[in-house]
């Protein structure tokens, strides 16, 4: 599942390796937000790891008998083009990760959550249009409070681009009550009554799953 996120990862290093000590300008400082990017993550990764693997020894400690499987909730995680474009989109990779999901909604096409990073990957790319479609598509069949709530919060920041914030502060204050411990939607609106800070989006997307 992570094989294809490290490869990419690899890559990017491996780029920064040959071109960073010539680079100069823009391409050197892109270059330097790049190495900050994978160092985040390899400390990210890490941390969750250690953490993960403290807990599963806790579990097995515990005696519990864990030999049935469960049934996936999103079947098409397995899916190599899901696991591909998962691993596009942590790496900032948007137009790459739309691909991927494109091909996942041809083999699911009744894949919600493929819809929904397909939107948001329409977002990132300020294609605000092509996301509101999927966004709003994913809506008539969600049930899953955080998926709405995480929808909400993308659909107030396009109005917020778009100069609505009357209709922007409608789809956070959505957000929020569908679910209150998503952070977003209220640091979303702070930014926006205050013109500071930047709009957040998606990034609680992975966790979701």
């Amino acid at each position: 599942m992570f094989q294809h996120v490290f490869a990419e990862m690899n890559e990017m290093l491996d780029e920064i390796a040959r071109h960073y000590p010539i680079a100069q300008g823009v391409h050197k400082h892109e270059l330097s937000r790049k190495w900050h990017l994978l160092q985040q993550m390899s400390d990210s990764m890490i941390e969750e790891w250690l953490n993960f693997e403290e807990k599963m020894g806790t579990l097995r400690q515990s005696g519990i008998r864990l030999e049935e499987k469960c049934e996936l909730d999103y079947p098409e995680m397995n899916d190599d083009a899901f696991v591909k474009g998962q691993g596009y989109y942590k790496l900032l990779m948007f137009s790459q990760s739309l691909l991927q999901f494109q091909a996942v909604l041809e083999e699911y096409p009744e894949s919600l959550i493929g819809r929904t990073y397909l939107a948001m990957c329409h977002l990132h790319l300020d294609q605000s249009d092509e996301a509101v479609h999927y966004f709003e598509e994913v809506l008539k069949a969600a049930a899953n409070k955080r998926l709405r709530s995480i929808i909400y919060n993308a659909l107030g920041c396009i109005e917020v681009k778009r100069g609505a914030r009357s209709k922007a502060r409608e789809y956070f204050t959505l957000a929020y009550h569908s679910d209150p411990t998503l952070p977003e939607p209220l640091a979303n609106w702070e930014a926006c009554l205050h013109s500071t800070g930047k709009l957040q989006y998606g990034t609680q997307l992975i966790s979701l799953l």
